[in-house]
């Protein structure tokens, strides 16, 4: 009895060979059990060791295997074949990103915007370490512990239309990790971050459509901390313009 086989349909860029990318059509082992990077790996292993593309962890934990599946962002290491099966599977470099080749995008403009909202916590002063810990309560940390789940996969970048249209925007992950340390309750750096967060291309670029969140693979729901941040923020104006001391964190 023949083997059960499926179709991929890759992009493919070799910039080396002119600017224009198009597809390449595999046919590989069908399992149910098997997911979209099990395929690329079958592809890249057995078939054309040439096929460029990232993964690690195989686990979604890393976020490096992010990739547009039928048009779609998704994490090709917990998308399964069977979701598509028998129809092909077109699988494309996430779209908004430079590419660098095949599936491999061009992350610095991410990770450059994430640099901007200083994703760490911040202190005025660092207490002695004979002082003790910055102890938290269940309720301080179930705060922001959503924002924290980011894995930085980028999906929600693909997925936002204002990302695509001005890449500018400060974009939905970089806007929920600096909610997630600007909730923290050892951080002291709010007003850093929200001369970052508040400026046109930050959080009033953002027109809640919503797909951001549609897509996460960890349910951070980044739609939801950039209308958080747009009130938290307009708060923050309004007191500071009638009681300058309470408008200070």
């Amino acid at each position: 009895m023949a083997e059960e086989t499926m179709t991929l349909r890759v992009t493919r860029y070799r910039p080396e060979r002119g600017p224009d990318s198009y597809l390449d059509e595999f046919d590989v082992p069908y399992r149910e059990d098997m997911v979209v990077l099990d395929a690329l790996n079958h592809i890249k292993d057995d078939i054309d060791g040439s096929l460029t593309y990232r993964w690690s962890c195989r686990m979604g934990v890393c976020g490096s295997c992010g990739m547009m599946v039928n048009g779609m962002p998704r994490l090709t290491c917990s998308t399964y074949l069977r979701e598509f099966h028998p129809e092909p599977v077109v699988i494309e470099p996430l779209e908004s990103f430079p590419v660098i080749r095949d599936l491999v995008v061009d992350m610095t403009d991410f990770l450059e915007k994430l640099r901007e909202v200083k994703p760490w916590v911040i202190r005025e002063r660092e207490d002695a370490v004979e002082e003790g810990e910055y102890l938290q309560t269940p309720e301080e940390v179930d705060r922001y512990k959503q924002f924290s789940m980011c894995i930085n996969c980028m999906l929600c970048y693909s997925a936002c239309p204002v990302y695509a249209q001005d890449p500018e925007f400060l974009g939905p992950a970089a806007i929920a990790l600096a909610s997630r340390y600007n909730l923290d309750s050892r951080d002291q750096g709010r007003s850093e971050r929200d001369e970052v967060l508040g400026v046109d291309t930050g959080i009033w670029d953002c027109t809640f459509v919503g797909e951001c969140s549609v897509v996460c693979p960890k349910d951070v729901d980044p739609a939801a901390a950039i209308q958080r941040t747009k009130v938290s923020t307009t708060t923050r104006g309004m007191l500071a313009a009638v009681w300058p001391h309470r408008g200070r964190r």
